[in-house]
């Protein structure tokens, strides 16, 4: 970091009024570099950790792995199996049943029951949400899977690419649905294959995709109430908006939900529900950049656009009634004369906002309930069924690229977010490895409030300072990645660079999601990485000392996803950690046998952690 955004770091953190005193301390002992092909095809971990003065030993231990079933239900529903409407199996090209490797988020539960639950997501299309009921060891606080099932979303359309997720103040589990589907497409015939998948759940062809699917049915949030393994709510909540949602997460207030979105050219979002622990109702709002300093990974006070209040009722009526056509009315940019950028016809407002990878667009916004005038209402049902481009219409940042992971600092009262790259429209016409100014494609038709200076294709870990309110006032960079080769963002090609990781092994690649351990001064950081780090890795960061240690490695091929931790579960700690698609992201040609393409779902245990 040079000295112009140390500097600014240093007069945001001054905003605080002391340190923090933490009750407790936790050093891990540092996970081995996978170096032989033996290592790059396991799970490594440290190999202890030191809670409170006593020494832990740790080891990576599976609940589940994709395809396998409860022990208490051997013939039972195999982990990750995808199902249609109708509840019957998907089939696979072979006609076996379809097993799902994209194992995400898993949340620890207790049921109204008193018992201990799991609900697991599967990202994938249609996606999967499984509920385990789960059996806790007294002596050595080891889980065992008793049974599983899937979670009907047949009444809600089904679910889509579940992704990471968290778990309320209120104990019950808040879901998502990423990368959702761009409404446009059905208009325009251009449907995409990833999207079109979807029309299975419905027992049709991804080619009739466009009369058995609506794409407005997915992008929210969905909340899990479990009250028994026979008994579990499903609720999407419309009012909050329809995103690329990676997650949700409620502030201590249980109002204040923060939602990041994944992807290129996207925002960051923030609902106030109008009563605590009931997120069916309330106002929604989108961050804007202010930019203060181009150095690192940037600097910035936060703005925030008020986009409107409604029910989650009121949405999903809005969704049966209402398509693109009818909220928008569309021009073609054009170009004032040969060689200048294109604009935007009067009376339409210039955007560029996700979907496309860079996309200018032209929207106007029609009388969508056609009560002869544009109002509050008409809004109101762009801003929940086309979020992202509405908040860009209003003035929002649209810019970010692959927003990921939400955790609260509670012992600083800060927000920590994890950005997989610092790249695109984040930065001033340009990319990685091009000049700026040189490169339009993410920039031209939009407002371009972000402008960093170098991209950083390794990634980088912000925090954000809250007001009394839970409102975050500023966005400022916490812990980067170090390119090593031109293309990821460094200044120049790296001797260190060994020809398999182009970010430093000892640094991040590519920060997805992360959890912090209240009272430990700790924040967790998982990878999702193809190129930056052969295996993914799993980080502690001390944020005192600023240390990060290493403390798990992933098979070739596999994303570490939705790291998140728990203080005290009947006297004992866990954190979560989830390995996904195992040769499936990258070196599918290291496979040996199929049954290394099985995820699992797992966690780390320690004593009670409740400072």
């Amino acid at each position: 970091m040079d000295s112009s955004i140390r500097q600014a770091v240093a007069a945001v953190l001054a905003l605080g009024c002391c340190a923090p005193v933490f009750a407790g301390t936790i050093e891990f002992s540092e996970a081995p570099v996978p170096r032989t092909d033996a290592e790059k095809r396991t799970i490594l971990t440290a190999p202890q950790a030191i809670v409170d003065g006593v020494t832990v030993n740790l080891g990576y231990n599976t609940i589940l792995r994709s395809g396998q079933t409860g022990v208490q239900d051997p013939n039972g529903y195999r982990f990750g199996q995808l199902h249609d409407i109708n509840g019957q199996p998907l089939l696979a090209e072979d006609g076996s049943s379809y097993i799902s490797n994209d194992n995400d988020f898993a949340s620890l539960l207790r049921g109204t029951d008193d018992k201990l639950y799991m609900v697991s997501h599967f990202e994938s299309r249609p996606g999967a949400m499984y509920l385990t009921e789960l059996a806790q060891d007294p002596g050595n606080g080891i889980l065992t899977a008793l049974r599983t099932r899937p979670l009907d979303f047949s009444s809600l359309n089904g679910g889509w690419v579940h992704c990471a997720g968290s778990v309320t103040p209120w104990g019950t589990h808040l879901g998502s649905e990423e990368y959702e589907p761009d409404a446009k497409q059905w208009r325009d015939g251009t449907i995409t294959e990833y999207n079109a998948a979807m029309a299975t759940y419905f027992g049709a062809t991804p080619a009739e995709a466009g009369s058995v699917m609506n794409p407005y049915d997915y992008g929210y949030p969905v909340e899990i109430k479990v009250d028994s393994f026979d008994s579990a709510r499903v609720e999407k909540h419309y009012a909050m908006g329809r995103i690329a949602l990676e997650l949700g997460y409620v502030m201590p207030d249980r109002k204040t939900v923060y939602m990041s979105d994944d992807g290129t050219n996207v925002g960051l979002f923030r609902f106030v529900a109008s009563q605590p622990g009931d997120l069916s109702a309330g106002a929604l709002w989108v961050a804007q950049w202010n930019q203060k300093d181009a150095g690192g990974a940037g600097l910035a006070k936060l703005n925030w656009i008020y986009l409107g209040w409604t029910t989650s009722d009121e949405v999903r009526d809005w969704i049966d009634r209402y398509r693109f056509t009818d909220i928008f009315d569309e021009a073609e940019p054009v170009a004032a004369a040969e060689g200048e950028t294109p604009v935007c016809p009067d009376g339409f407002n210039s955007i560029n906002a996700g979907h496309e990878d860079g996309d200018h667009q032209c929207l106007k916004l029609r009388d969508v309930n056609q009560d002869g005038a544009i109002n509050w209402m008409d809004e109101n049902i762009a801003s929940r069924l086309e979020t992202r481009r509405w908040a860009a219409m209003q003035g929002g940042t649209t810019e970010f690229r692959k927003m990921e992971g939400i955790t609260y600092d509670s012992d600083r009262h800060r927000l920590y977010l994890g950005m997989s790259e610092v790249d695109r429209g984040m930065l001033d016409y340009s990319r990685a490895g091009r000049a700026q100014g040189s490169y339009d494609k993410y920039d031209v038709g939009g407002p371009n409030h972000m402008r960093i200076a170098q991209a950083n294709v390794c990634g980088a870990v912000y925090g954000l300072h809250l007001d009394g309110n839970y409102t975050a006032v500023d966005m400022f960079p916490l812990v980067a990645g170090n390119p090593l080769t031109m293309d990821y963002g460094a200044d120049a090609e790296s001797p260190d660079y060994d020809g398999n990781n182009k970010c430093d092994v000892n640094g991040l690649a590519n920060p997805d999601n992360v959890t912090y351990m209240p009272g430990y001064d700790t924040l967790i950081i998982g990878e999702d990485t193809g190129s930056g780090h052969q295996n993914d890795m799993i980080w502690s960061y001390d944020l005192n000392s600023g240390r990060l240690t290493r403390i798990q490695t992933t098979p070739y091929g596999s994303e570490t996803t939705s790291p998140y931790f728990y203080p005290d579960i009947n006297g004992f700690a866990y954190l979560m950690s989830v390995v996904q698609h195992p040769y499936g992201e990258s070196d599918a040609d290291k496979l040996e046998e199929p049954g290394q393409l099985s995820a699992y779902t797992g966690y780390f245990v320690f004593p009670a952690m409740n400072k």
